[in-house]
């Protein structure tokens, strides 16, 4: 189980605050009680661990298909085809009830009462146990919704009351605001369920001049977060509400056995810190069923891979499949959607009626093969070996040593695209065997060879080859388990990389989706934060570590016996006249430091005995503030010399 927190509920009396000068993983110290220095070594792997999330979760979700508009019925119908159709025995588990589900906070006691008319094996909607028993009886898990505020997000935005909770005022504030204990407790006792996903609008929809607070149909609560504008957000007072949600959790589950979902689609910096406080985190606004928007979504994780790891996965949003440009007529772009997002290790959430849901849609999210990907224990998000705005090829290494390779063609005309053994991070001189998770068919080659990936496609195989490092791993082959535990960030930046897709929820009006998901800068495989090729003193690195200054990065030791490494400032540092000290700690203890260097220097090369080692803190320390012009370098930082039972 994760640490207690110690913080305290947020004060909503206070105005939205300016962020602080402190970086997103600074913040989290701070909620968590850590120490005041945070690039002290702590011998502690802090990313969220507590929950039921070793891979990532999978299973059904009813907001893609029915909004508001949900009954038993079809709930339980999509439940009985993921059953016979198979799905289940591949992995799919979790029936998840999104907003709609709820009638009214009963007063003065405060207990929450189901819609009977929708769920009528609620006893006139007093219970769920009956709902969530039928669930458990099937071999299945229950999820269910809720918000962060007094009231969710479709009361905030519906166009009518039709599906809405009814009453006064006050019985129609169905969120955790206020009653977390209390509905947390009647969720996962009482209830009997299994996955709670928490949603934020009631912190960002109900300030004092929204529409239906002037009407009086809602009380004001300041807003503590803002879809547009990190500097506009109160993160401690975010993070704060979700770490009384654990503790919540733990004491109404002390087996462990729950699934906790952020859902603040990408605000407030949660692409950095939403890893230490729950199992998945949005890292993006609502998907929708446009090829557009998915590569918005798709692109707020892809770059964030060391920020996913087993127990807490980057989440961009549900499948989509089903619908749009993802439907039967369209079942290029609905692989391609099924197949990233396996790559990413991104929850696994059917999002369309399943009950009729057409069979060649059933055989995409069916496919054992790559759904064996996403499901991998080893737990690494793919990285990306080539990234242009028409092509990128993603690489995932495999629990097994194998790894798999997706090569996606984001474009409108087809692409030859050159596939390299050393992209693969496998012997140029050794055959390389493809086998295409589709087709099934094996191809080999030695060196690199040309894969044809026509428009919206993505090619996606396994592969076998000789690793480049026959003796060991490279840290960016197994970035789930290496965390950002501070990543050097100190004033979060909206992350231009991110596609910025048109008609979204507002249509085309106003000046068009700017930047607004923050995480520029973060740490990276293979990659400067800022997306160059990592170069020190004019000497390129393919493997590595690339991280801003005045960071810690915590590295899992599974049985490796030596530490290598060659560290220095990034030539693309603005900062030329700033020292960095790198420093490698094992469980705790100092094991190596290098002398100061800057920019231009060479690399200080380590090697350490890590014999018994089972956490390796990597930190890089200026003495100089800001840590934003100062990208540093761990080049070819690998584990070596496995131990090996006799």
């Amino acid at each position: 189980m994760q640490e207690k927190p110690t913080v305290r509920p947020p004060q909503r009396q206070r105005p939205l605050s300016a962020l602080r000068c402190l970086s997103a993983a600074l913040l989290v110290a701070a909620a968590f009680g850590a120490a005041a220095d945070p690039l002290a070594p702590t011998a502690r792997w802090s990313a969220y661990t507590a929950g039921r999330a070793g891979t990532p979760p999978m299973g059904w979700s009813s907001w893609n298909a029915f909004g508001t508009d949900i009954d038993e019925a079809k709930i339980l119908g999509s439940a009985r085809r993921i059953v016979d159709s198979g799905l289940a025995a591949s992995g799919y588990r979790y029936i998840n009830i999104d907003d709609g589900w709820a009638l009214r906070r009963r007063q003065p006691d405060g207990r929450l009462v189901i819609r009977p008319d929708r769920f009528p094996s609620t006893a006139g909607g007093s219970t769920f146990r009956p709902f969530t028993d039928k669930l458990h009886a099937m071999g299945l898990k229950a999820g269910i919704y809720s918000d962060l505020g007094r009231n969710t997000c479709s009361q905030a935005y519906s166009g009518g009351d039709a599906d809405l909770p009814q009453g006064t005022v006050l019985e129609r504030e169905v969120g955790l605001y206020g009653h977390i204990d209390q509905d947390i407790a009647l969720y996962f006792g009482d209830w009997g369920f299994d996955f709670i996903k928490v949603d934020g609008c009631g912190l960002r929809a109900y300030g004092a001049d929204s529409p239906k607070v002037r009407t009086g149909a809602y009380r004001a609560l300041a807003p503590v977060l803002d879809l547009q504008s990190v500097s506009r957000s109160d993160i401690p007072a975010v993070q704060a509400e979700f770490a009384e949600i654990n503790r919540a959790l733990q004491r109404s589950n002390p087996d462990g056995d729950y699934l906790l979902s952020l859902c603040v689609w990408g605000a407030a910096d949660v692409r950095a810190w939403g890893k230490n406080f729950g199992n998945i985190s949005r890292t993006s606004d609502d998907i929708t069923p446009s090829w557009a928007r998915m590569l918005t979504n798709f692109d707020s994780a892809v770059r964030r891979e060391l920020y996913a790891h087993p127990g807490s996965w980057n989440d961009p949003d549900m499948l989509y499949i089903g619908k749009g440009d993802f439907d039967a007529g369209h079942l290029v772009e609905a692989r391609s959607h099924f197949a990233l997002w396996a790559m990413l290790n991104a929850p696994l959430m059917i999002g369309a009626d399943l009950r009729t849901m057409a069979q060649p849609l059933m055989d995409i999210v069916g496919n054992t093969d790559i759904i064996a990907l996403n499901q991998d224990a080893a737990g690494n998000q793919a990285t990306l070996a080539y990234d242009a705005d028409d092509l990128q090829i993603l690489v995932k290494p495999l629990a097994s040593g194998q790894k798999a390779v997706a090569i996606f063609n984001r474009g409108l005309a087809p692409i030859a695209a050159d596939l390299t053994a050393a992209q693969l991070k496998l012997r140029q001189n050794a055959p390389v065997t493809l086998t295409d998770l589709w087709s099934r068919e094996k191809t080999t080659f030695t060196g690199e060879t040309k894969v044809m990936v026509a428009p919206r496609e993505t090619r996606i195989f396994r592969v076998d080859g000789a690793r480049l490092l026959a003796d060991g791993v490279y840290l960016s082959e197994q970035p789930g388990n290496v965390n950002p535990a501070v990543d050097g960030v100190v004033w979060p930046q909206a992350d231009p990389s991110i596609f910025r897709s048109s008609a979204g929820w507002t249509g085309t009006k106003g000046a068009g989706e700017r930047p607004m998901y923050s995480g520029w800068g973060g740490a990276r495989a293979d990659s400067t934060p800022y997306g160059q090729v990592l170069q020190v003193a004019g000497k390129p690195y393919s493997a590595g570590l690339g991280v801003l200054a005045n960071s810690r990065l915590e590295v899992r030791n599974q049985g490796y016996r030596k530490f290598t490494v060659q560290a220095g400032v990034d030539d693309s540092a603005q900062a030329r006249q700033q020292a960095v000290t790198f420093m490698i700690y094992g469980d705790g203890k100092l094991l190596a430091q290098s002398r100061a260097v800057r920019w231009n220097e060479p690399v200080q090369a380590m090697n350490v005995d890590v014999t018994g080692v089972k956490l390796l803190e990597l930190v890089a320390r200026s003495a100089s503030a800001p840590g934003g012009q100062l990208p540093v370098v761990w080049g070819e930082a690998a584990l070596l010399s496995p131990v090996r039972p006799d």
